[in-house]
Order: structure tokens, then sequence, then C-alpha cells
């Protein structure tokens, strides 16, 4: 089957500790730990924590991987944006700063007049979009 609207998508992205990371995604925002896998240590063996919501054709995907998360830093646009189309709650966002957070502006004025950007443990941008979005 080709690659289309109907297939799964997973981000993935390195975390230099995973049980931040699991605080901020799922204690935070919300997101169900889907798999979890304790890497022995061996050469590929990583551990692995993945993320979403079990519905949704897309999942997180966080590889324990210290070298590799201080090698290649997120830039100011690695954004993971959820469009809530509604005022982005204040309890979320202070949920979200309880479980390792940090609000911070963005670097596209854009996200600040239609959302709130959250960093997470690992230095990436979680942007909560008022707006909606529809594919239609």
């Amino acid at each position: 089957m080709p690659a289309d609207a109907k297939s799964h998508v997973r981000i993935a992205r390195p975390s230099r500790d995973l049980a931040a990371a699991e605080r901020f995604w799922a204690g935070g925002l919300g997101l169900d730990v889907l798999y979890r896998h304790e890497g022995t240590g061996a050469t590929g063996d990583h551990s692995l924590l993945m993320v979403g919501w079990p519905a949704a054709a897309w999942h997180l995907e966080l590889v324990g991987d210290s070298g590799i998360a201080a090698a290649s830093p997120p830039g100011p646009e690695d954004l993971f944006v959820v469009y809530l189309d509604e005022p982005v709650p204040a309890e979320l966002v202070e949920r979200l700063v309880r479980h390792g957070g940090t609000r911070v502006p963005a670097h596209n004025p854009y996200w600040d007049e239609w959302g709130v950007t959250v960093q997470d443990p690992d230095g990436y941008l979680l942007v909560l979009s008022s707006r909606g979005w529809s594919s239609s």
C-alpha cells in the first residue's frame, strides 16, 4: 500500500532523559505511553519511549541516547504543534511547566499570536495553538 492519509506516522527524536521526557509528554500533555523498551546498553539497543493518543495516526518516539541528543540540539523551528481549535487552557500550560516544561517565546511571532510555546526537558518546542486545522 502506498503512503496516504491513513498511513501511521512516527516522529522520532533523541532524549537525554527519558524519565523527564515521560513526565512532560505523558504527565504534562496527557499522552499515553504506547510502548517502552529498556535498552541493554549493547550497540544499537537504546531505551525507547513511545507516546501518543491511542486512536491517533501518529506517535512520538523518544530514543534514550544522551550522546546523539547533545550532538544534535533542537533548533528554533523544531516544533511539535497541537491545534486545539480553542483558547489554550492556562491549566494545561501550568501542568506542562509543573512536569518539567518551560514556557518560552516563539522564534516565529505567529506562534505567540496564535498559541503558547513550551520547551520540553530536551529543548524541543511544543506549540499549543488556539487555531484549528483541517486538511479538507
